[in-house]
């Protein structure tokens, strides 16, 4: 009973995570500096707040050179990731950038099982297709677009990648010690990418009041806050879990960019008939996997 108490806490505190990220679209299409120069940002105040964080709590920060390097790399993802991510609300807008994000549970469905060295499970995949099916009704129709998608679908390929990393990181080390390294080896990247391009000028510095407060909280709330909480309940739940409920993501940012952006987020029905069948994916799942999981307690009993 208590490890269930514990699988629902851990759940519901996911999908406040996933909510959270929802808002981060928002804040990517009010924020006016360019994406790569947000990632910058992002990652570095971030980086500070979790490393005030580490220092404070007095977490173990010392790892070994081989994990070292794994973090780095996984840095480096992340911030494509990112980086794509903005790209994509930049030349389409966040409706559509948020319903190509539900494609990860299917690259989940299929990635997971090679990386955990498990068996593929037919559901995951079945429930994984009916999502690209919802995506597919969503492209016929939002076809001036398209760019923007296919931004959102490498963006997507990247999240799953560093999802499935951190997966096996959290059992070795501290989720906000896997953070603040990712955190840092990001900056230090795009950084390498700025000043490879000379981008690092007056400019780039040159932020308003309102981009900074923006920049705050994204950094703080939906940067270091639920990056290192999502690494964290990768302790309860499995990786697929997590990227098919991440897949609420778009529910919860498009409600939101109505209410906030206005008209400039209005879609066609179809659009929302797709956004719809992710919804009830994500339902079906939690129900299966849980009637599955009620299942194999009685048995074990």
């Amino acid at each position: 009973m208590q490890k269930d108490s514990s699988n629902l806490k851990s759940y519901l505190n996911l999908h406040l995570i996933v909510f959270i990220w929802g808002f981060t679209a928002i804040l990517g299409e009010l924020i006016t500096i360019k994406e790569e120069n947000v990632v910058w940002y992002r990652m570095l105040m971030a980086g500070i707040f979790m490393l005030i964080y580490v220092l404070v709590t007095k977490k173990p920060w010392r790892i070994p050179r081989k994990s070292f390097f794994h973090l780095i790399s996984v840095g480096l993802i992340i911030a494509l990731h990112w980086i794509f991510f903005f790209k994509a609300i930049n030349v389409s807008n966040v409706s559509i950038t948020l319903a190509v994000f539900s494609t990860g549970a299917f690259f989940a469905s299929i990635m997971e099982p090679i990386f955990f060295n498990r068996k593929m499970l037919w559901y995951e995949v079945f429930f994984g297709l009916i999502i690209i099916g919802g995506l597919l009704m969503i492209m016929q129709v939002e076809t001036h677009y398209v760019l923007g998608m296919v931004y959102s679908l490498i963006s997507v390929f990247l999240g799953v990648t560093f999802t499935l990393f951190n997966g096996k990181l959290i059992q070795k080390y501290d989720p906000s010690v896997i953070t603040l390294y990712e955190f840092f080896a990001g900056v230090f990247f795009v950084s390498l990418y700025l000043l490879y391009g000379g981008k690092f000028t007056a400019e780039f510095f040159t932020v308003s009041q309102h981009d900074w407060i923006l920049l705050l909280v994204l950094s703080s709330v939906c940067t270091a806050y639920a990056f290192t909480a999502s690494v964290n309940v990768m302790k309860k739940l499995t990786p697929y879990t997590v990227m098919l409920t991440t897949n609420m993501e778009p529910v919860y940012g498009i409600m939101l960019a109505y209410i906030i952006l206005g008209d400039k987020e209005k879609m066609s029905p179809a659009f929302y008939v797709g956004a719809v069948i992710i919804l009830a994916t994500v339902i079906l799942n939690g129900i299966l996997k849980n009637y599955k999981a009620k299942k194999s307690l009685l048995a074990d009993k």
